[in-house]
C-alpha cells in the first residue's frame, strides 16, 4: 500500500468518528469554496470544520511559475497527488519531481518547498491540519496586512505553517 492509502484507510477508521457530518457530500468539479490567488486557484473539496479539524482536502490549479516557500507543520501531515503537470519537491537532502498519477506524503516536522514552473493541478489532503481555515484567513486580509511580516508568520504558525527565516 502507498503511503497516501495507508493515510486515508487509517483516517477512515479512526479520525471520521470525529466527523461533524451526518450525511454524505457531493462537491462537483469546478466546485466548493473558491479562493483564486496570484499562484494558484483552490477549490475546497473537504473542510476542516466537517471532521473536528483532523481533515481537509483542497484541488488546487498550480498557475505557471508556482512556488511555494520552504516551510515545515508541526502536526500536519500533508497528501499530494498530482493530477495533470509536473511538482517539484524539495527536501533538504532531496529533490522529488512528482508527475501525474503520483502521490507524495509529507509527514511533519520535514522542511519543504514546491514549484511547479509550467503549471498543473493536485489534490492535497491534509491530515490534522486545518488549512481551508488557512484560506479563508487570507481571502479577507488587505494588502497592508499581506505585506506586514509579523502579522503573516503569526497567522500561519496559528495554522501550523512554519516559515524558513
Amino acid at each position: 500500500m502507498t503511503e497516501a492509502v495507508k493515510l486515508l484507510h487509517y483516517l477512515s477508521q479512526k479520525n471520521f468518528q470525529k466527523s461533524n457530518m451526518d450525511t454524505f457530500q457531493q462537491i462537483n468539479s469546478g466546485e466548493g469554496r473558491d479562493y483564486d490567488y496570484s499562484q494558484d486557484h483552490c477549490f475546497v473539496k473537504l473542510s476542516s470544520n466537517d471532521t473536528n479539524g483532523t481533515l481537509s482536502i483542497v484541488e488546487d490549479t498550480l498557475k505557471p511559475g508556482f512556488f511555494l516557500p520552504r516551510h515545515h507543520h508541526k502536526i500536519m501531515t500533508e497528501v499530494f497527488y498530482i493530477l495533470e503537470g509536473e511538482v517539484e519537491f524539495v527536501f533538504d537532502d532531496e529533490t522529488v519531481l512528482a508527475r501525474t498519477g503520483d502521490t507524495v506524503t509529507i509527514p511533519p516536522h520535514m522542511w519543504h518547498a514546491a514549484r511547479c514552473e509550467r503549471g498543473g493541478k493536485m489534490l492535497t489532503i491534509f491530515n490534522q491540519g486545518r488549512f481551508d481555515e488557512y484560506l479563508e484567513r487570507l481571502s479577507h486580509m488587505t494588502e497592508e496586512q499581506f505585506d506586514d511580516s509579523t502579522l503573516m508568520q503569526s497567522i500561519a504558525e496559528e495554522f501550523d505553517i512554519y516559515n524558513a527565516s
